[in-house]
């Protein structure tokens, strides 16, 4: 395990072989610990036969959580993040990588593949990547924010400037711009509620199964799980290796 606080984003490596990127959800830094180093460890243990896992702290969840240097809530820009993560990526020495993310990990892996050849495969859980719904979490993250209290610890300023950064991206353009092998997946009951707003994740995932497929993408449902299926590795490894298996050197 090797540990790096460069470009100011904590992060860890673990095992040998290909690189593959554990984004959010999961983090280095573990919080609380008696949860989040059996789900960390569920992942490290069912991956780094094969894969040189990197995970690290991102984005800043607050005070004292996580390693890394807090970015201003008013510079959390999609290209921001980008920038950020292919910055982490060189400090590594990952020249290409796998990207897996789930929810915002997924959305922001949509951007890195659509913005960079250097993702090698994409794995976006949680997220669909035709019909997204950034205009209704948008709205979402604006109302947490205006009735954010101050003891809170997530930032939420930091997620309306991301969404912000996103109104009017060209959401099939640039899914069509992904060239990789890529994977997305939900369980069959993931439909988050954030205050007024239903963000329909298995739903629209399903509506659009077709289109994806035909883009080449592989899609998954995954029966009777909702969105805290990212905290079950040992149900989820095994079915995303079974995609990145196959495509990985």
């Amino acid at each position: 395990m090797r540990r790096k606080p460069s470009p100011g984003i904590y992060y860890e490596i673990h095992g040998q072989g290909y690189p593959l990127v554990l984004g959010f959800p999961i983090t280095a830094s573990l919080r609380p610990p008696a949860v989040t180093s059996a789900i960390l460890k569920g992942y490290l243990d069912r991956l780094t036969d094969r894969y040189r896992v990197l995970v690290m702290d991102y984005p800043n969840l607050g005070p004292d959580i996580g390693r890394s240097r807090p970015i201003p809530a008013g510079e959390l820009t999609a290209e921001r993040v980008r920038s950020d993560l292919l910055a982490v990526a060189d400090a590594a020495k990952f020249e290409r990588f796998i990207w897996w993310g789930f929810s915002w990990g997924g959305v922001i892996g949509l951007q890195l593949a659509s913005r960079s050849e250097r993702v090698s495969a994409l794995v976006c859980g949680a997220w669909p990547p035709l019909g997204g719904p950034y205009a209704e979490l948008l709205q979402a993250v604006r109302a947490v924010a205006a009735n954010h209290a101050p003891s809170r610890d997530v930032p939420t300023d930091q997620f309306v400037t991301f969404y912000e950064s996103l109104r009017g991206w060209q959401e099939a353009e640039a899914i069509k711009r992904i060239k990789c092998p890529a994977m997305t997946f939900a369980g069959s009951e993931d439909e988050v509620q954030r205050g007024s707003v239903t963000l329909r994740l298995a739903a629209t995932i399903r509506e659009r199964r077709n289109e994806l497929e035909a883009q080449g993408w592989h899609v998954v449902e995954i029966a009777g799980r909702d969105h805290s299926l990212y905290s079950d590795p040992a149900t989820l490894v095994p079915i995303v290796r079974g995609f990145l298996d196959r495509i990985s050197p």
